[in-house]
């Protein structure tokens, strides 16, 4: 029944497949993306054969993927971007140079050639970028450290594959037969200028005359047309249309359309990224499994636990505690798609045979097959052993009318050593391990975890806490938490340190007042000290002070409007800037005129 279906009969299948399995594993508590892979198979060649032409599905639905890395871009403008350029460089280079020293060091001692096993180690030193990303997405752990850490992972794999497609092929005996040289890195800087400039300069005014159209079909159509461009402009340069539509939807983070792009791509991502899961579970040669059960039982295995200790142990580099080093070991211990086109690459270039390219494959394929497994098993049996939620439970359960502060560093501590003192509960949530010992250490109750999970501030007992205090020092943190308590607990008081100007605007925009600069009071009172030092009366320097405070605080709300325009924002505190001195001394004048002394 493979060959003669037509277009409806296999979308009616997929579309069957998907519906009775998904549902079914994510009741079981297995997740979607396993239940897309189990129906992949099922339907697949070594399942009930009612699909054929494998090959052309997977590659069809690989266009969810770059989907995927273009909304990703959208909320990844270049400011963002730039703040994760260590742990993208740093550690995602780290992992993929040592991924592949332990496998080619695993397969040498296998008696494996050296070309094969570098070979075969540079394709499954990628992991999947849908697998991973969908199951954080699926536990709301996107936006917090494990989730950007791994997120970075991922994006410098995908860089890194640029480079691996060019230099693989040096290992083969027809190595000069291709290339593109001096030219060919032309033609990239080329594209990617062109990328860049339309996208800085040609894109908006097109969005504007598409929009004024007030046809939301058109608009779908056109950014549909954008993203499907892009990445077959950067495919026809070498590049993975991945990480070019990724870059495309990073320079339109900032655009007034980001969000009507969001809404207008955003199915058409879940319904290809499903069908690439099932794509992937009928790629699946379950012919091998039977003929080579434990070779391949064994090289999955292996494959895991090699790139998990990796991870695991780049993971408590970057900070991670044990029970979040755990879940990005996880996450990311797999084979990725980027594995079937490297081995393609390696059979072409005659540099491993048809056999080892079908091996791997399965072992790819099946790696992400056990991810979601291997992550349930993490969740309802690890990390209640690794974090001992249980004695946090106990310990909290009883907290009624408490005060839940998130953040105990030096500025939350002060706040904390307060309540205390007038014996109010206080609940401390901290995500530093090292401050969490040594708060222990000294009597105090402290919880770890990431204020940006829900279930964890629900654990905490936030449906009966009286205020939550946001003393974080990880801007990107406060603003996702202080956006998730708001959407859930909206009469919930909220009080929170802001870094900058900036961040005291954009938890306003997120219905948080009651928010204060960490140092702009105590940079007051020296200044206030240093008026004395300069002759003022203690009364004079005093109100000058307080005068400065007021006028700031209403500077700060007016600049509000300015925030998404650099160009504007610098000449509004230019101008303020002037007028505050203004005020200052027509203040100072009347301050002299009425100054009696303390």
């Amino acid at each position: 029944m493979g060959a003669d279906q037509t277009f409806l009969e296999g979308a009616l299948i997929y579309l069957a497949a998907a519906v009775v399995a998904v549902p079914l594993f994510k009741r079981l508590g297995l997740g979607a993306v396993l239940g897309y892979l189990v129906a992949g198979m099922a339907i697949g060649p070594s399942g009930f054969g009612l699909i054929g032409g494998v090959d052309a599905t997977l590659q069809f639905s690989e266009f969810g993927v770059v989907l995927l890395m273009f909304l990703i871009g959208l909320e990844l403008n270049p400011s963002k971007l730039w703040k994760l350029r260590k742990p993208i460089f740093g550690l995602g280079s780290a992992q993929v140079l040592l991924s592949i020293l332990v496998l080619s060091m695993a397969a040498l001692m296998l008696d494996v050639p050296l070309v094969v096993a570098l070979g075969a180690a540079t394709a499954l030193a990628m992991s999947s970028t849908p697998v991973a990303l969908q199951s954080l997405e699926e536990k709301g752990l996107s936006g917090s450290m494990v989730g950007r850490l791994s997120f970075s992972t991922l994006l410098f794999q995908d860089i890194a594959v640029i480079p691996l497609l060019a230099l693989l092929p040096l290992m083969g005996v027809d190595a000069a037969a291709e290339g593109g040289g001096f030219m060919g890195a032309l033609r990239v800087i080329g594209v990617l200028v062109l990328i860049i400039v339309g996208g800085q300069f040609l894109l908006r005014p097109v969005f504007r005359f598409i929009a004024d159209t007030r046809l939301r079909e058109v608009f779908t159509a056109f950014s549909l047309l954008l993203v499907i461009g892009t990445g077959l402009l950067m495919q026809q340069v070498g590049i993975s249309m991945a990480l070019g539509t990724f870059l495309a939807g990073v320079l339109l983070a900032e655009s007034e359309y980001r969000h009507e792009l969001e809404l207008n791509i955003e199915p058409f991502k879940g319904l290809l990224l499903g069908l690439f899961f099932i794509a992937v579970g009928m790629s699946v040669d379950l012919s091998l499994l039977v003929s080579s059960p434990l070779a391949i039982i064994g090289a999955v295995l292996g494959l895991i636990t090699l790139k998990g200790v990796v991870l695991y142990g780049l993971g408590g580099f970057a900070g991670l505690v044990r029970q979040d080093r755990m879940l990005f070991a996880l996450l990311l211990a797999q084979g990725g798609e980027f594995a079937f086109v490297l081995i393609a690459l390696l059979k072409n270039q005659a540099l491993i045979s048809v056999e080892a390219a079908a091996f791997l494959i399965v072992v790819a394929t099946f790696s992400m097959l056990v991810t979601p497994v291997l992550l349930m098993i993490n969740d309802k049996f690890l990390q209640p052993r690794l974090t001992s939620s249980s004695a946090l439970e106990s310990d909290i359960e009883h907290n009624e009318n408490h005060v839940i502060i998130a953040g105990y560093g030096r500025f939350g501590q002060i706040v904390g050593r307060l309540l205390s003192s007038l014996k109010i509960p206080v609940t401390v949530i901290d995500h530093d391990p090292n401050q969490i010992e040594m708060l222990r250490r000294f009597g105090f109750k402290v919880f770890y975890g990431d204020v940006t999970r829900l279930e964890l501030l629900e654990a905490a007992g936030i449906s009966k806490a009286k205020l939550l205090i946001l003393a974080l020092g990880d801007g990107e943190m406060l603003m996702d938490a202080a956006q998730m308590v708001k959407e859930h607990y909206p009469d919930l008081p909220i009080l929170a340190r802001a870094a900058n100007r900036g961040d005291m605007n954009r938890l306003k925009e997120v219905g948080v007042n009651d928010a204060r600069r960490e140092m702009f009071a105590s940079s007051l009172e020296i200044g206030e000290l240093a008026l004395k030092q300069l002759g003022y009366s203690a009364h004079q320097a005093h109100k000058t002070a307080l005068k400065f405070r007021g006028y700031d605080e209403k500077m700060l709300e007016a600049s509000a409007q300015f925030r998404d325009d650099e160009k504007l924002l610098i000449n509004y505190a230019k101008q303020s800037r002037i007028h505050l001195e203004d005020l200052m001394s027509a203040d100072q004048e009347e301050l002299s005129k009425r100054e009696e002394g303390w």
